[in-house]
């Protein structure tokens, strides 16, 4: 199969509109444990004009091995970058959808405290619903569009910048728990990670709320 190599077509044709575009991407709203995570890319006209980073995708078609090299490239290429989180605790309170507006609200927020200004900035997300309006303390606008994460190169930015900050951190909650295999399945539901949890119940990294022990296996 063919990879077709995201393209910065849709950002110059937003830049005509807005003086920024945040782009934003998140990881792990599917995982039994650990956070969610939201990564934001800004990028300006100017930024819009340099070449793409050689290898970036949408994080899921960057190979494990490449992808802390690939997301240093897009965080030096893009004009700042951040990663904004929500907790599995907060997954259980509010649910996953405005968890993930947490953690995209919390990416903005990161992004203007780098000193970006947002006065004219259009979010662009991956997806077809926005859920970081109805969480973010100021209104925004914000353009969701389906596969941007696969054709838009400041989204594929944000998301293996984000993939690699999760990853990360999930090995960091396995040197803790290393019975659940964090640092092979990142929280995701592996077989090895399943039968760790019907053998020792969860953790307090587990999204408790969920109905995890029936959970499909993904890898």
């Amino acid at each position: 199969m063919t990879v077709v190599a995201p393209k910065l077509s849709l950002e110059r044709r937003l830049l005509n509109e807005c003086d920024l575009l945040i782009s934003l991407d998140e990881v792990g709203r599917g995982a039994l444990a650990g956070p969610v995570a939201v990564g934001a890319a800004a990028m300006d006209a100017a930024g819009a004009r340099r070449r793409v980073p050689e290898g970036l995708r949408d994080s899921k078609l960057v190979t494990e091995r490449r992808r802390p090299d690939v997301a240093a490239r897009a965080a030096a290429w893009v004009q700042a970058s951040a990663v904004g989180w929500a907790s599995s605790a907060e997954v259980d309170e509010v649910g996953i959808m405005r968890a993930l507006g947490l953690a995209a609200s919390r990416a903005v927020q990161a992004i203007v405290d780098q000193g970006v200004a947002i006065d004219n900035a259009l979010v662009l997300l991956d997806g077809n619903h926005d859920y970081v309006s109805a969480v973010h303390p100021v209104p925004l606008r914000v353009r969701p569009v389906i596969k941007a994460d696969r054709d838009c190169a400041s989204v594929s930015a944000a998301s293996v910048i984000a993939k690699v900050a999760r990853d990360t951190y999930m090995a960091e909650l396995h040197v803790g728990h290393p019975a659940y295999q964090w640092d092979r399945n990142k929280g995701y539901a592996s077989l090895e990670h399943r039968d760790a949890i019907r053998a020792l119940g969860l953790s307090p990294h587990h999204r408790s709320s969920w109905a995890i022990a029936d959970a499909p296996t993904l890898f």
